[in-house]
């Protein structure tokens, strides 16, 4: 019966320790109003639709060998650019896999190729939040700040992908191109 206490106050305090910590997060301030039916606190676009940055590296989405049928059907929606096909089938997959970092940046990723960016940030975020060393979701989300007039958090998301990255990686290059190329258009 004590084992059962100590244990049911450890479990209680270890909930409570991560709700506080995940709630503290900037991730959880626009997760959390969306998720809870609020509106999300995400500044309006800045840049006109046609020159929102976007990777464009994802065309070749690998094997779909093995994969559950549904994320596979959405890896191969994207490869085909038809993002809501994409969106419907990856949403599937997460009914049996909630917690994959993978998904949920491709979701955020077709969100994006439909110039929504509240819904995108929220899946960038939250692959984040299931593997904060995702390279692609810290990619894409600093593109998305880029796109939102952010470039302070798109250099942050760069930052945190050269810490990921030990050795060059293409996801780091990418960014940094897209910074590069956002400077000058911001000017204008």
């Amino acid at each position: 019966m004590a084992r059962s206490v100590a244990l049911a106050v450890g479990l209680a305090a270890l909930i409570a320790a991560g709700s506080a910590f995940a709630v503290s997060q900037s991730a959880w301030r626009n997760f959390m109003p969306a998720w809870l039916g609020g509106p999300a606190v995400v500044p309006e676009a800045m840049l006109a639709t046609e020159d929102w940055p976007m990777c464009t590296t994802m065309a070749s989405l690998g094997s779909v060998e093995g994969l559950d049928p549904d994320f596979a059907a959405g890896k191969k929606a994207l490869a085909a650019g038809n993002w809501d096909a994409a969106i419907t089938a990856l949403r599937l997959a997460t009914l049996r896999d909630p917690r994959n970092a993978d998904i949920q940046n491709y979701i955020g990723y077709a969100y994006h190729r439909l110039r929504q960016a509240v819904p995108a940030m929220q899946y960038y975020q939250q692959a984040l939040i299931f593997n904060r060393r995702h390279r692609g979701a810290h990619e894409h989300l600093g593109e998305l700040y880029l796109t939102l007039g952010e470039p302070a958090k798109a250099e942050e998301q760069l930052a945190a992908l050269e810490d990921i990255c030990l050795i060059p990686c293409q996801e780091v290059g990418d960014l940094q191109r897209e910074i590069a190329a956002y400077r000058p258009s911001a000017q204008r």
